[in-house]
């Protein structure tokens, strides 16, 4: 690992709460010295679906300048090998990842039988509809698929104050109200101690890793 650590936060988002996170988490981790590559993953329902609904074209327009991850081969999936730590995203759908980022994820195979995913940093981040709708669900459901990569989980925990007004240890999460909420002061906080609390970590590791 190089001087700066090599962070890539990866999402999905439909109506720009995971985007506006992630966008959030980016500032952070560069502030926190980190090399980051924000990237987010491509559509999966048509056009004629995103159109009808105001929210999701919306969202597509305001995040047109963020590059698409690829990783459907060993050779395209550089936005993760590249990367010490990954902060990942997705709305909740049924209490799970959205088909979007399930789908990147299922891409990621020829990278994963390499080797080519572990031993990095991962940490997970979404956003409900719903106050109950899956805010932990999803992040643990994105912790399962970090385990399989071999990946060192990395959660916020309560390992800052205003972790205990936001009360959610495994990610930042925040609730939409349907898309009527948005990211607010809140979440904002949880976002950046997360993606702080990643940059010093892989930090650490990395300097333990150097030093050995």
């Amino acid at each position: 690992m190089g001087a700066l650590v090599k962070v890539s936060i990866i999402y999905y988002s439909a109506t720009g709460h995971v985007a506006e996170i992630a966008r959030e988490m980016a500032e952070s981790a560069t502030k926190a010295g980190a090399d980051v590559r924000l990237r987010r993953v491509g559509e999966l329902a048509p056009q004629a679906a995103v159109d009808t609904r105001p929210e999701r074209a919306f969202d597509a327009e305001m995040t047109a300048d963020v590059r698409v991850a690829k990783a459907d081969d060993v050779a395209t999936a550089d936005d993760l090998i590249w990367a010490d730590a990954v902060l990942m995203g997705s709305p909740t759908r049924f209490g799970n990842v959205s088909a979007q980022l399930k789908h990147f994820l299922d891409t990621l195979g020829g990278a994963w039988q390499r080797g080519l995913l572990a031993d990095k940093v991962y940490s997970g981040f979404t956003s409900t509809g719903t106050l109950h709708g899956g805010h932990e669900s999803t992040l643990l459901a994105l912790a399962t698929t970090f385990h399989h990569f071999g990946g060192i989980v990395v959660a916020p925990g309560y390992t800052h104050p205003a972790k205990f007004t936001d009360g959610n240890p495994y990610g930042t999460s925040h609730h939409d109200a349907g898309g009527a909420q948005p990211v607010d002061d809140v979440t904002r906080a949880a976002a950046r101690i997360q993606a702080e609390r990643v940059v010093g970590v892989a930090r650490s590791i990395g300097a333990a890793r150097a030093a050995a």
